[in-house]
């Protein structure tokens, strides 16, 4: 069967707040796991009001701790706002409560608007360009301490963390295949290079003591309801939300609407940022999800749904478990 997982930007609903967020984001993890999903991600954003996940690895340990079988992890960690060793420290600290369930994911974006990554910035030289560096710096804390090493992660020397490259461009992909580590593009949200960053993933890969072969985890919007109407409302929310954030005036998810009127420009721009989505009934969302592995190869999807009713999110992932049973991996075929 296809091989799904869940991205959960734990968002704040018009009327709730983030602590609703909060528990909501546990219960869609402990839903994700009895329903068969493979991970469960959460991403780190600052100066959002609709999103309460900036303290990424603190909302973790919540979900960690109300799950017991399902992976947790990041995607991602921003890492430009991070020193490495205090990353190394959070998700060791993560692995020591929760062993073998550990990801974390790697951005090299900031995560947030300028104003916000001026605030963040761990010192005044910092660069996106150092990026490369801290990875491998971030990942050699995770090694087992030596004897006499004067600077060691205490939780993370000898943790077992699983590692992703994240990207929404072919950067991403050139450093995740250089690596030898597992590369998960945003497609659900920045989908233009998606192909070209698959295939130089895939051509440039060199196996590593992490990863023996290449691993693509795709990420798509499904919404899912009873029938294709319900489910194109649901969608409503995420195109307002998507909207408000281009036109700089971001907010809480709104509720759907059923007379939502797109011009012309705004049209084309939905059409194009959030073309890798899959809306529909059961079997609208079957066919989609077929097709888009089929058509990407992905060895693994990672699945957003911005939902503005948290039952409604429950069942269209509900929706999505059950059709991807009879849904092949067309990848390990």
């Amino acid at each position: 069967m296809a091989k799904l997982s869940v991205l959960d930007l734990s968002p704040i609903p018009e009327g709730s707040s983030a602590g609703d967020a909060l528990r909501n984001s546990a219960s869609l993890a402990q839903h994700a796991e009895r329903h068969g999903y493979t991970r469960y991600w959460m991403a780190e954003h600052h100066n959002m009001v609709g999103i309460a996940s900036a303290a990424t690895a603190v909302a973790l340990a919540h979900v960690g701790a109300a799950t017991r079988t399902i992976r947790i992890g990041a995607g991602g960690i921003m890492l430009p706002n991070h020193a490495p060793l205090m990353v190394a420290e959070q998700f060791g600290t993560l692995a020591a409560l929760h062993p073998g369930r550990i990801d974390l994911g790697l951005g090299r974006a900031p995560g947030s608007d300028q104003l916000a990554a001026r605030a963040l910035r761990r010192n005044l030289d910092g660069d996106v360009e150092d990026f490369p560096r801290d990875v491998i710096e971030l990942l050699n804390y995770f090694k087992p301490a030596e004897p006499g090493q004067r600077l060691v992660a205490v939780p993370g020397a000898g943790e077992s963390v699983e590692a992703w490259i994240l990207g929404s461009s072919t950067y991403g992909a050139q450093l995740a295949a250089m690596l030898g580590l597992p590369y998960a593009f945003a497609s659900h949200f920045a989908p233009g290079q998606m192909m070209d960053a698959v295939a130089i993933y895939r051509e440039r890969f060199r196996p590593s003591d992490r990863l023996a072969k290449p691993h693509v985890m795709l990420g798509v919007n499904v919404f899912a309801a009873e029938t294709d109407a319900e489910a194109r409302l649901l969608f409503t929310s995420l195109q307002q939300a998507f909207l408000n954030l281009r036109r700089g005036t971001p907010g809480k998810l709104p509720p759907p609407k059923a007379d939502l009127m797109l011009d012309p420009q705004a049209q084309a721009m939905l059409s194009h940022s959030l073309s890798c989505s899959i809306v529909g009934g059961p079997e609208s969302v079957k066919r989609g999800l077929a097709e888009f592995i089929a058509r990407t190869g992905a060895d693994e999807l990672m699945v957003t749904a911005q939902i503005h009713d948290h039952q409604a999110r429950l069942r269209s992932f509900a929706i999505l478990a059950d059709v991807a049973r009879d849904v092949p991996d067309r990848i390990a075929a």
